[in-house]
């Protein structure tokens, strides 16, 4: 008995040691993955965004927007510092993350609360009472005309949100219907107003693409030049030198702006996916971005990469003599001329825009910027944008394959052979800014139509954007 004891034991101490040997490996692995590290800096940045850029309740957001994203982010804490504009996470209280708000740069994840000096004022809201563009109020439905099914784009509307509130289910939180230049509808779901900044995630590449057609106007620049020939010396990026080196010097500003660069990278959302590192465990979205060596030659290969996105925006930011004019720029040039006074375009520690993603503006605002481009970049009596804007997105980014379903920074949706919508009632010149999660901005010049819907849809089957625009647009008038 004595021995068989002593074997059991034995046995016991053996498994007890391989048991801790992996979850030595295992903790290692998530260190070097730095999984803690960028979910505490997605809660903490998160956090930061919906409360002191949006106005929600961090407590909310933190419940609704953050936990029901992963099973591993219910191991985060968050503490929120009001005079401070600041929102500290901890995962499992042992990995700490800051995101702090800094004027014409929205929450920046990496900073410390310390730093962060007051906030700059956007000015007043739109006068919600005034119609739209000018205020927030759509046109009553008594003058939407004969040609507007009304019970049917009310019916549309219904549909769209139900589930609103349900972090799993479609869970809508903002719709705008434009016909013409006169806003129809726009709603919200409880707890969201008209002139709340809902966030767009990667509707902001085609806002970052529109900034980039008229910053090279405004410059003089070649978008078929080089990325490398794209910056004064002065404010040449270090990663530029790396390029320079290899057959990267070959990549031109057009390549990126229809992701067709052929750099090695993916677009990975898993916790230990290219995605969350470089948004929320780097410094610099594009030195993380331009570190991918080339992997087809460029021009010749389509993929969707936010990393191209984010190396746009770094080449903007070296168009500027300043990096105060270039946190500037968005609102300066463009959404202050067209009224979009909720719009804030993030960037990263480094300064960088966040071009892939880090875009927040209300319903009313992204449909503001879905008619601008519908309308070629004209604003009334004045060129916000210059012209060839919807023609240069609406180009494919290749002239076969999956390239065909994208333009520049913008989703060819209505593509018959490679659009995501084709086989819906979609028509084919309809192009589209997309979100990951359920956003769209949908604009349809034969119809003069613009589609907003906001949400945040964890399970992507609970919503249907192609079905959602097919059925506005069925209640229009041809």
């Amino acid at each position: 008995m004595a021995n068989a004891s002593s074997w059991i034991r034995h046995g016991l101490q053996l498994v007890l040691g391989l048991l801790l040997a992996l979850m030595a490996v295992a903790i290692a692995a998530l260190l070097y993955l730095g999984i803690p590290q960028n979910a505490a800096g997605m809660a903490a940045k998160g956090v930061c965004s919906a409360t002191f850029v949006a106005g929600r309740p961090w407590q909310k957001m933190l419940a609704d927007d953050v936990l029901p994203a992963s099973p591993v982010l219910n191991l985060i804490s968050v503490t929120v510092d009001e005079p401070a504009r600041a929102v500290t996470a901890r995962f499992a209280g042992l990995f700490e993350r800051r995101a702090v708000l800094l004027p014409n740069r929205g929450c920046v994840l990496g900073l410390a609360p310390a730093s962060a000096p007051m906030p700059a004022s956007q000015g007043p809201a739109p006068d919600a009472g005034k119609p739209w563009p000018q205020g927030e109020s759509p046109v009553p439905m008594a003058h939407w005309g004969p040609g507007v099914d009304a019970p049917a784009l009310q019916a549309a509307l219904d549909q769209a949100f139900v589930g609103a509130g349900d972090p799993l289910a479609a869970n809508a939180r903002g719709v705008a219907i434009i016909h013409k230049g006169r806003l129809l509808a726009l709603r919200t779901a409880p707890g969201f107003s008209a002139n709340t900044p809902l966030h767009g995630w990667s509707m902001t590449k085609t806002v970052n693409g529109m900034l980039l057609h008229k910053l090279a106007a405004d410059t003089r620049l070649d978008l078929d030049s080089n990325v490398v020939n794209a910056f004064p010396k002065a404010r040449e990026p270090a990663w530029v030198g790396a390029w320079r080196g290899d057959e990267r010097k070959n990549i031109k500003v057009s390549d990126l702006l229809y992701m067709r660069d052929g750099l090695a990278s993916t677009e990975d959302y898993e916790p230990w996916g290219s995605v969350p590192r470089m948004l929320w465990g780097q410094a610099s979205a594009p030195a993380f971005a331009a570190a991918a060596p080339l992997q087809a030659a460029p021009g010749t290969r389509w993929r969707y990469l936010s990393a191209s996105a984010n190396l746009l925006a770094s080449v903007a930011r070296g168009r500027f003599a300043s990096d105060a004019d270039y946190w500037a720029y968005p609102a300066k040039a463009l959404f202050e001329p067209i009224g979009a006074r909720s719009a804030v375009m993030e960037t990263d520690a480094d300064g960088n825009w966040v071009g892939s993603s880090y875009l927040w503006a209300s319903a009313g605002d992204w449909g503001r910027l879905g008619l601008l481009m519908l309308n070629d970049g004209r604003w009334g009596d004045a060129q916000v944008l210059p012209p060839g804007w919807l023609q240069r997105a609406a180009m494919p980014a290749t002239p076969q394959g999956e390239g065909l379903g994208y333009g520049a920074h913008t989703w060819r949706i209505g593509d018959p052979l490679a659009g995501s919508c084709r086989g819906h009632d979609v028509p084919a010149d309809t192009v589209a800014m997309m979100g990951h999660w359920g956003q769209i901005v949908a604009m349809v010049p034969s119809r003069e139509a613009v589609i907003v819907r906001l949400g945040w849809t964890f399970k992507r089957k609970q919503f249907d954007n192609c079905a959602f625009v097919a059925a506005v647009l069925r209640t229009l008038p041809r």
